[in-house]
């Protein structure tokens, strides 16, 4: 019997497919790597020093570091932050439009412990 063309392909290919913890060309990049969307970052964040400098993936940002919310732009200038943290930002319109809302990592439960 003759494998039709599409299977015979698939199995040629399958060796060649990275698993899905590997490292990628466009996605799991790793912390320094160049990158144009937070999606494409381990990290989950994609940052920018300035808007003429190239983008690079970058870590989330800890306790009492600036932080930006997160937002639907791929590209931050200040990291969201780490899990269990909060951004303690002002979010008025204007501060989402321009990319300048920037605040503070701060521990929720900080405020529950006083």
């Amino acid at each position: 019997k003759v494998l039709p063309a599409c299977l015979l392909l698939a199995l040629l290919l399958a060796p060649a497919l990275p698993a899905q913890h590997e490292r990628g060309l466009i996605f799991n990049l790793e912390i320094g790597e160049l990158c144009l969307q937070s999606a494409q970052c381990k990290s989950g964040c994609c940052h920018r020093a300035n808007g003429l400098s190239l983008a690079r993936c970058a870590p989330k940002a800890a306790e009492f570091q600036d932080c930006s919310p997160k937002h639907i732009y791929g590209v931050y200038y200040k990291c969201p932050c780490e899990r269990g943290l909060t951004c303690d930002v002002d979010k008025t319109i204007v501060g989402s439009i321009t990319n300048s809302n920037f605040g503070v990592c701060k521990d929720p439960q900080d405020s529950y412990r006083r």
